[in-house]
């Protein structure tokens, strides 16, 4: 596990797939592309889901949108806030 970190998930949001970036708290933080994920709830629940057991501090941004407010409303249902 990652030690006792934030670390900031960004995500761009599109219709059929969500395309992620995960970027590690402070200054000198690493920022890694993750890969895109299929736009289903179901999959957005497996993503974030692998990335609490390996990320301990989890903060989400996202595309604000008509696709994005029900991946929001989705975050926040899952505990985390955006």
């Amino acid at each position: 596990m990652a030690e006792d970190k934030d670390f900031y998930v960004g995500v761009d949001v599109s219709k059929a797939k969500h395309a992620i970036a995960i970027a590690e708290g402070g200054r000198e933080g690493e920022v890694r592309y993750f890969g895109e994920i299929e736009a289903t709830p179901a999959a957005v629940e497996r993503f974030v889901r692998k990335l609490e057991r390996k990320y301990p501090g989890l903060h989400f941004c996202y595309e604000a949108g008509p696709t994005g407010y029900g991946l929001c409303r989705q975050l926040v249902e899952l505990g985390h806030r955006c």
